[in-house]
C-alpha cells in the first residue's frame, strides 16, 4: 500500500446491530476495492474480519477489525465493529478514533437495539454519520417503513440521496439522487442506467429535500439555493459534506452487502461525503488535536489483541505527528519508555510493514513491554495524554473454579490477557465468598471469556453461581464465657476468658480492647484471644458469613501455671464469642445496590413492577427525552444476579442499567431462615 497523505486519509467505522450484515458489506467494500480477490462468507467462516476461532464458530463478530482499502486516490480505514450489546466495548474505543461511522441497518420498520445504541455512541463523539440500508432484496423489505421510522426517532436531517430500484426479490439497483444515474452493479462491476419509467417524479422530489439539506450545510450555497439557482452536483456534495461534519445531515444510502449493489457508490461517498483526519480535530476535555503529521506526537492505543503465541498487539490512532521504525517513545500513563520495533498496517489478521506512520492514520505495534489500552504514546518533550476510554461497567457476573491445579496456576495470567483485549472484562478474587468472579456485558459475552480461556491459554475452568456476599453482625450486647479445657495424660490445655460484645454502628468493622486488670490473663496470651475471635467471625455464626461491625472487649479470665497455652486461649476466645452472638441477637446482612434503570416510556410500568418482585424500594423517575425515562431503585443484590438477562427480555434489548454498591442492611426474617436452614444442610453434608 503506497504512502497517503492526511487529506487523502477516512477513518470510518461499520456499526449497527449484530446480524445486520456488517461484516458481508465490508467483506464487499474489501473485494470491490481490489483488497481481496475473492468474496468471503460469514456461513462459508472465511470473511477477512472474523477470523478469530471464536468469531468463525459463532458466526458473529466479538472484536473489533482494522481492514485498510485503497479507492481512487485514498486510503480508508475500515473498522468492523461488533453490534451485539455483549460484545459493546469495542464500539467506545473505535469510537474515539474514527471521524465517521457507517450505520448498518435492516430494511425493515422496526430499528435494532444495536443500531440504537450506536448512534448514541456516535453523537456523543460528536461523529459524522451516514447509514446504509441493507438487506432490500429480502422479501419482508420495507425501506419506506424504515425511512419513516428514521424520521419519527431522528428527525429531518436523515436525508435520502438515493431511492431502490425495484422492490423485495425484485430489488436491482439504487438511483443516485446527486447524479440522477441509476447503477446496477453487482460485485465489482458498476453499470450506470438512465432513470426508469415511473421513478422520475419520486426522484425530482426527493432529490429537491437532498438539496434544502445541503443548501443549509453551506451560507453561500443557501444563498445561490434561495434565489432560485440550481447547485451543480460539486456543490451539493460540498454541501452535503458541511452538513456530514457538522450533524445536521445524515445521508441515507442503500443496498445488498450479499450481492454487492450499492457497495461502489458507498466507496465513493465515504471519500467525498464523510470527513477526514485534516477536516475534524479530535477534542478531548480541553486537549484539542489536530492532524498535524509535522506536530507534537500524540498516538492513542484505542485497542489490544492478546495472543499466547504473538504476544501483545496494539493497535494505534495517531492523532498528531508521526510514528517511524525503530523509535523511542514515551508512554505517558506508564510514564515508561518504549521502542517501535515491529511497526505495521493490519488488515484483519494480516500484516503490512510500516516504516512510517503520519498523523491521521491507524497503525499496529507488536511486543510493546508497558502498554495497554488507554495509554498515549508521546514524547518526553511533547507529553500528551489522552484521556483512557469510558468503557460501560460489567453488568452481569458469575464465578469460575479451575478444574485442575495446572488450570489454577495458570488462570491469572489468562484472565489479565483477555483483560488488556476487553475493557468491559472484569476479574477479582471475592474474599467474603472465596469465589473467583467474572464480571461482563452478558451470558454470551461470559461464554465466549470462558471458551477463549481454554482455546487460547489452555485453562479449563467450571462455571458457579456468583454467591451474594452477607455478613452477620448483632442487634445487642451480651457478655459471655469462654472456657477450654481438655486433659488427655501429661501437660493438659487451659484456657478462660470472659467477653463483652457491643454492636458498631453499620460500615464500623471490628474493634478489639484488652480490660483485664491483675493479671487474670497474661499479656501474652491477649493476642491469641483476639486470633481466635477473628479466625471464628471469618467463619460466621448463624449462616457461616464474616461477622461483621462488632466490638470485643475481654475483661476477666483465668490461666493454669502448666497446662495454658496461647492454643487453649485462641480456642478459648472463639468459644467466648460463639457464646456471646448467641446471646446478642444476630442478624444476617445483604448488599444493597443503587440502580439506575434507562428505558423506553412503554416499558416503564414493566420495569417497576419487576423491581418490586425483586423487593425493591422505588428512589424517582425522571424523563431524558427521546421517549425515555430513568427510573431509581435500591435493590437487594441478591436479586440482581440475571437482572441483565431479564432485563434484555422485558424490553427487547433497549434497556439499560447501572448499578453500583449502596449499603448493607439486614435480610428479612423469612430470607434469613432460609439462609440459616441452606447453612445447616451444606454442613449436615460436609460431616455427614
Amino acid at each position: 500500500m503506497k504512502e497517503y497523505t492526511t487529506d487523502k486519509i477516512r477513518n470510518v467505522a461499520i456499526v449497527g446491530h449484530g446480524g445486520s450484515g456488517k461484516t458481508m458489506l465490508v467483506e464487499h467494500l474489501l473485494y470491490t476495492a481490489g483488497a481481496t480477490d475473492r468474496l468471503g462468507s460469514v456461513d462459508a467462516g472465511n470473511t477477512s474480519s472474523d477470523f478469530d476461532p471464536l468469531e468463525i464458530r459463532r458466526k458473529i463478530s466479538l472484536s473489533a477489525s482494522v481492514l485498510p482499502i485503497e479507492w481512487h486516490g485514498h486510503k480508508i480505514n475500515l473498522i468492523d465493529v461488533p453490534g451485539y450489546p455483549d460484545f459493546i466495548g469495542d464500539l467506545y474505543g473505535v469510537a474515539s478514533v474514527v471521524e465517521a461511522m457507517i450505520l448498518v441497518c435492516e430494511a425493515k420498520r422496526d430499528l435494532d437495539v444495536g443500531f440504537e445504541i450506536a448512534w448514541e455512541v456516535a453523537e456523543k463523539h460528536g461523529l459524522a454519520k451516514c447509514i446504509f440500508v441493507n438487506k432490500l432484496e429480502k422479501d419482508n423489505a420495507d425501506y419506506e417503513g424504515l425511512l419513516n421510522t428514521l424520521h419519527e426517532r431522528y428527525g429531518r436531517k436523515v436525508v435520502s440521496v438515493q431511492i431502490p430500484i425495484g422492490h423485495q426479490a425484485a430489488f436491482s439497483g439504487v438511483l443516485d439522487l446527486l447524479n440522477m444515474k441509476v447503477y446496477k452493479g453487482r460485485d465489482r462491476g458498476v453499470d450506470m442506467e438512465d432513470i426508469p419509467t415511473g421513478y422520475l417524479e419520486d426522484a425530482q422530489y426527493r432529490r429537491e429535500k437532498m438539496m434544502d439539506a445541503a443548501a443549509e450545510g453551506d451560507d453561500e450555497l443557501a444563498m445561490k439555493y434561495l434565489e432560485g439557482e440550481e447547485l451543480t452536483p460539486e456543490e451539493v456534495e460540498h454541501g452535503l459534506l458541511v452538513g456530514v461534519e457538522t450533524g445536521k445531515v445524515v445521508p441515507v444510502l442503500l443496498g445488498s452487502a450479499m450481492s454487492g449493489i450499492g457497495v461502489a457508490t458507498l466507496l465513493d461517498r465515504i471519500i467525498h461525503e464523510l470527513p477526514g483526519p485534516h477536516e475534524l480535530p479530535k477534542t478531548f476535555g480541553d486537549l484539542t488535536l489536530t492532524a498535524n503529521a509535522n506536530g507534537p506526537l500524540a498516538a492513542y492505543v484505542f485497542k489490544t489483541s492478546a495472543d499466547p503465541y504473538v504476544g501483545r498487539i496494539n493497535y494505534l490512532r495517531v492523532f498528531s505527528g508521526s510514528l517511524t521504525i525503530d523509535q523511542h517513545v514515551q508512554n505517558a500513563n506508564q510514564d515508561k519508555d518504549e521502542r517501535l520495533h515491529n511497526l505495521f498496517f493490519a488488515h484483519g489478521k494480516g500484516q503490512e510493514p510500516a516504516s512510517k506512520v503520519i498523523a491521521g492514520d491507524i497503525c499496529a505495534v507488536a511486543k510493546l513491554q508497558y502498554t495497554h489500552t488507554g495509554d498515549t504514546l508521546t514524547t518526553v518533550k511533547d507529553k500528551i495524554q489522552i484521556p483512557p476510554i469510558a468503557a460501560p461497567e460489567p453488568i452481569y457476573r458469575v464465578a469460575i473454579r479451575p478444574v485442575a491445579k495446572s488450570d489454577e496456576d495458570k488462570l491469572g495470567e489468562a484472565v489479565n490477557r483477555i483483560r488488556e483485549e476487553d475493557p468491559t472484562f472484569h476479574y477479582r478474587r471475592d474474599p467474603v465468598v472465596h469465589q473467583e468472579i467474572i464480571e461482563g456485558m452478558g451470558d454470551i459475552h461470559l461464554e465466549t471469556v470462558i471458551e477463549k480461556l481454554k482455546s487460547k491459554f489452555g485453562v479449563n475452568v467450571t462455571i458457579e453461581d456468583a454467591k451474594v456476599p452477607y455478613l452477620e453482625t448483632v442487634r445487642g450486647s451480651a457478655k459471655a464465657q469462654g472456657r477450654h479445657k481438655r486433659q488427655t495424660g501429661g501437660k493438659g490445655q487451659f484456657g478462660d476468658c470472659w467477653l463483652e460484645l457491643n454492636p458498631l454502628p453499620r460500615g464500623g468493622g471490628f474493634e478489639f480492647e484488652n480490660k483485664v486488670v491483675g493479671g487474670a490473663i497474661p499479656k501474652n496470651f491477649i493476642p491469641a484471644i483476639e486470633k481466635g475471635v477473628r479466625e471464628a467471625m471469618e467463619r460466621g455464626y448463624v449462616a457461616g458469613y464474616p461477622i461483621v461491625d462488632i466490638k470485643l472487649t475481654v475483661y476477666d479470665g483465668s490461666y493454669h501455671d502448666v497446662d495454658s497455652s496461647e492454643m487453649a486461649f485462641k480456642t478459648a476466645g472463639a468459644l467466648a464469642l460463639a457464646a456471646c452472638m448467641e446471646k446478642s441477637q444476630p442478624t444476617i446482612l445483604e448488599p444493597i445496590l443503587d440502580l439506575e434503570v434507562e428505558v423506553p416510556d412503554e416499558n416503564v410500568g414493566d420495569v417497576v413492577g419487576d423491581l418490586n418482585t425483586r423487593r425493591g424500594r422505588l428512589q424517582g423517575m425522571d424523563s431524558i427525552g427521546a421517549g425515555k425515562q430513568v427510573v431509581r431503585a435500591q435493590v437487594p443484590m441478591a436479586t440482581m444476579m440475571r437482572y441483565a438477562l431479564d432485563l434484555r427480555s422485558i424490553t427487547k434489548g433497549r434497556g439499560r442499567f447501572r448499578q453500583t454498591f449502596a449499603h448493607y442492611d439486614e435480610v428479612p426474617f423469612n430470607e434469613q431462615q432460609t439462609l440459616i436452614e441452606e447453612y445447616k444442610k451444606r454442613r449436615a453434608a460436609e460431616e455427614g
